[in-house]
């Protein structure tokens, strides 16, 4: 329930980089080259460290482990926005470097074996490791990030595109040097984004035997990580396995990963099929969603006999924020009056009580679970990065905090019925014949609710009935998962849930959710179709940032510009994780302070099968 659209609809790895011809070897007054990065201060782990805290070097190598996935598959192709691709596809890439997930703000060589860069930050040179190969022996090469880099200008996802919005070049300086020069001087963010999300292409494979990589395509994708596809029944299924000799298997990021020799993800399109499937023994690990289930649902024989465990795990993890994201691109959520008159209507308190199970709290902010939403009245920092902007913006952003509307939980919603109808009155709606009209055009207000995946009908649904009380025509449509992406794709939609979930600190994905250059870019996460100075302002403070404090409160104060514009109808939120998974997986005894040790692919790389 927390991850319904993945607002980064990223792949695993984000993929790409690089192009311009290779040029001479960069030559520097004051550089260093240094094997981590760190945004504000220095990394955690030093050079020689031997592995991450939450993998066991020694932990056994074998076995299988089968997953689940809800929806369908479509495409193996990681850069193009058309297509559906599997969540762990990821499995078979490297990135440049990767994060500790012990740090908010850190990256570790992968790929990249060293970073060479100068004082003012203006430019790095990554350089690659000269064992790296493609699963087919191939060297991996910086003629293959090139490739790369071109095709996602050329064909890429817009969210992905964010990531690399800050670079302004990119050289082959030679086989296995890479540089890239930055847009902005002074900020290691833009180098650490681009060093963690990026993975080369294996330029041979794509243009040999017909290939297209602006195409999707099912054919298994040459990869250089640490597993290579097996199988793949379309939409149905795909199967990795396990590299034996892949060529980063001993490095300090990658020791104590990887451990299952086969990965198995099989595809159901109905939530309740796939959880009796789990019951019933068919997969061996999940991450539960659904309070009802956590509740009352685990009572079945596997469980009961101690074949299945459960566990809540708690973390630092910073939370996506879930909600209705109204499509203001349509004229009749234009209003912010008509978009803070639906949150009155959203009865959250009676839905934690008779759906959720009391186990949630409630979303008051676009940054649920960190230190970058906005608390209490804003801070003297916070009012000083708003001001400017006084005059577009409601005044009590200035100077109250922001609430959701409440109830007793009874269903009876009539205090917050009748105050949705005097906004929708402001707004120039009111009731005729019992259904909601526009005073100047006679439109009678109607609401789709899109849906991909149907496991929010049960939420829903009682919010369509509110709706409907109030004159509204609301209904909720379910649709397959290309159908729902499609439509996303096009902004072909009124309302839909999206989760959007964010790195930390806070960067270039920013931009891609709330930034107004993004409303109109065909793909892009900005659902809500945000056109709004003041954001724009804030997530570039957010950017600019030298100190983490700075970041924090050009966060916040973004976090107030979006709440006080009605743009979601915010959910809840649950800061435990709910796992549930077989006793014959082994695990680590500790975990990362801030991700489950699941890294990209959604399940716990660094677990094994008990021997």
């Amino acid at each position: 329930m927390r991850r319904v659209l993945a607002a980064a609809r990223t792949t695993a790895v984000l993929a790409a980089f690089l192009a311009l011809p290779a040029l001479t070897a960069p030559v520097q007054a004051e550089t260093v080259t240094v094997p981590a990065l760190k945004q504000f201060g220095e990394p955690e782990f030093k050079p020689g460290f031997t592995h991450f805290p939450h993998a066991n070097p020694d932990a056994p190598k074998g076995g299988q482990i089968t997953l689940a996935a809800q929806g369908s598959f479509d495409s193996l192709n990681p850069i193009i926005l058309r297509g559906v691709t599997p969540r762990t596809l990821g499995l078979i890439a490297d990135s440049l470097m990767v994060g500790s997930g012990w740090e908010m703000d850190a990256a570790y060589g992968s790929l990249a074996e060293s970073v060479e860069l100068p004082d003012d930050k203006s430019w790095a040179v990554f350089h690659l490791r000269k064992d790296a190969r493609w699963h087919d022996g191939v060297p991996v090469t910086a003629g293959d990030v090139v490739f790369a880099w071109d095709s996602i200008q050329a064909h890429g996802n817009p969210f992905l595109k964010s990531f690399l919005d800050r670079v302004a070049a990119v050289e082959a300086v030679d086989e296995h040097q890479l540089k890239i020069t930055l847009k902005t001087t002074g900020e290691m963010k833009p180098i650490i984004d681009f060093a963690t999300s990026i993975a080369p292409q294996p330029e041979h494979w794509w243009t040999a035997n017909g290939r297209d990589i602006s195409k999707t395509t099912l054919e298994p994708v040459l990869g250089s990580g640490p597993y290579r596809i097996k199988t793949v029944d379309p939409g149905r299924s795909i199967t990795y396995e396990r590299v034996a000799d892949w060529w980063g298997r001993d490095l300090p990021t990658a020791r104590g990963f990887y451990n299952f020799d086969s990965v198995k993800v099989d595809y159901y399109r109905d939530d309740d099929v796939m959880f009796e499937a789990f019951k019933a023994g068919a997969y061996d690990f999940r991450t539960e969603h659904r309070a009802q289930r956590w509740t009352i649902g685990y009572d079945f024989p596997a469980a009961k006999d101690g074949r299945v465990n459960r566990v809540e795990v708690k973390s630092d993890l910073p939370l996506g924020a879930q909600g209705f994201r109204l499509n203001t691109r349509r004229a009749k959520f234009a209003d912010p009056r008509v978009r803070e008159a639906l949150g009155y209507l959203f009865d959250f308190e009676w839905i934690q009580k008779n759906i959720l199970y009391g186990q949630y709290l409630r979303t008051t902010s676009n940054f649920p679970n960190s230190d970058f939403g906005a608390k209490g009245p804003p801070t003297p920092e916070e009012l000083a990065l708003l001001e400017p902007f006084r005059a577009q913006l409601p005044e009590r952003i200035f100077t109250t905090p922001f609430e959701p509307p409440k109830t007793d939980g009874s269903g009876n919603n009539r205090n917050n019925l009748r105050e949705a109808m005097r906004l929708f009155r402001e707004a120039g709606w009111e009731l005729k014949n019992g259904r909601m009209t526009s005073a100047k055009t006679g439109e009678v207000l109607s609401i789709e609710f899109l849906d991909g995946t149907g496991a929010l009908t049960r939420v829903i649904q009682p919010y369509v009935e509110a709706l409907r009380k109030a004159g509204i025509d609301a209904v909720l449509r379910v649709v397959d998962t290309a159908q729902f992406q499609a439509r996303t794709d096009e902004f072909d939609f009124d309302v839909v849930v999206a989760n959007f979930n964010f790195f930390t600190p806070p960067g270039t994905e920013l931009r891609s959710y709330f930034g107004s250059a993004a409303a109109d870019v065909r793909g892009s996460a900005n659902y809500a179709g945000i056109k709004e100075p003041a954001a724009d302002a804030m997530i570039e403070k957010a950017l600019a940032a030298k100190d983490l404090a700075s970041v924090q409160a050009a966060t916040r104060a973004l976090d107030r510009v979006l709440l006080w514009g009605f743009y979601m109808v915010p959910h809840w939120y649950n800061p435990d994780n709910w796992i549930a998974y077989r006793t014959t997986l082994g695990f680590p005894e500790k975990t990362p302070k801030y991700d489950l040790g699941f890294r990209n692919s959604g399940f716990p790389e660094a677990w094994w099968v008990k021997p």
